[in-house]
């Protein structure tokens, strides 16, 4: 399920930095703020560990990291949403000698919708792929990083995880409060072990996954600004090199944030309710 390009030597004379035998998995890069976290990654010289489920768009995207970066890349194809898939990938790396030293735990899916609508089969793979496969991942990490003194986590969760909950993404926003949880929890496991956690919190994000969530109704979040993938993934870079416990890019973003923190639950529950009701225009018909 994997594929390596070798790596470009470096000119003799050229001085490799501390980042040289460094190496960071991200999953889900093959498009959107996973895709430019790993071009970040290979602009600063990290080894790259590709995951997801299209194998031609991984391959796309090794070819453009190797070509445009001196670092060595891996591709490895996944579907972390299915049970004990990520063992899989990690017993992989281990058995081709690959030692993580930076992890980005990115990959992750929505659901909308009414719970008792949604499809069981697909909501359990987007419980399985937002919090067990993140979690795993994490947990068979932290044992080298700490044998080394030495990691980064990065987990990628949303502002809708500062929220009391989402009707019609009820259980997308569950699982990204505990992506927020965890995160901060471990953050306070790891003090002063050279390991640290960072948690990002994108809000509207001008990627694909709207489409995906099967959100295609007009709602009043979808309306709300976008911030670009690629500076979301900035900031959420930065802030792991600066060992930030959490990320909130943008100033709407950050008000969002406060605003689920510290407002009344009832209230909270029941503009998140506004915000995702689907408009006249495009909710779906009740007439037979």
């Amino acid at each position: 399920m994997s594929a390596e390009i070798p790596a470009v030597i470096r000119g003799a004379g050229e001085r490799a930095d501390a980042t040289t035998h460094r190496t960071a998995l991200i999953t889900g890069a093959s498009g959107g703020i996973g895709l430019e976290m790993t071009r970040l990654l290979a602009a600063d010289g990290y080894n790259i560990v590709i995951i997801g489920r299209d194998g031609k768009r991984l391959e796309a995207v090794a070819i453009e990291l190797q070509t445009r970066f001196p670092v060595s890349v891996r591709s490895e194809v996944w579907d972390l949403s299915e049970p004990r898939m990520a063992f899989g990938l990690w017993n992989a790396l281990t058995a081709a000698g690959i030692a993580v030293d930076i992890l980005v735990n990115n990959a992750g899916v929505g659901m909308y919708g009414a719970v008792e609508e949604q499809d069981a089969s697909e909501l359990d793979r987007m419980v399985q792929l937002n919090i067990g496969a993140l979690t795993t991942l994490t947990r068979l990490v932290l044992p080298g990083m700490l044998q080394r003194y030495w990691g980064r986590i990065l987990n990628v969760a949303s502002v809708v995880a500062y929220q009391p909950g989402g009707p019609r993404m009820a259980a997308y926003y569950a699982t990204k409060a505990y992506v927020l949880s965890f995160s901060r929890g471990l953050a306070r496991e790891l003090r002063d072990t050279g390991v640290s956690i960072t948690v990002l919190s994108p809000g509207p994000t001008e990627t694909a996954f709207d489409d995906k969530a099967g959100a295609s109704v007009d709602t009043l979040y979808k309306r709300a600004p976008k911030m670009s993938a690629a500076a979301v993934a900035r900031a959420g870079y930065e802030g792991m090199l600066r060992q930030s416990r959490e990320v909130i890019p943008g100033l709407m973003t950050k008000v969002l944030a406060v605003a689920g923190e510290f407002s009344p639950r009832p209230i909270g529950l029941e503009v998140n309710r506004l915000l995702w009701a689907a408009s006249p225009k495009t909710a779906p018909s009740t007439k037979k």
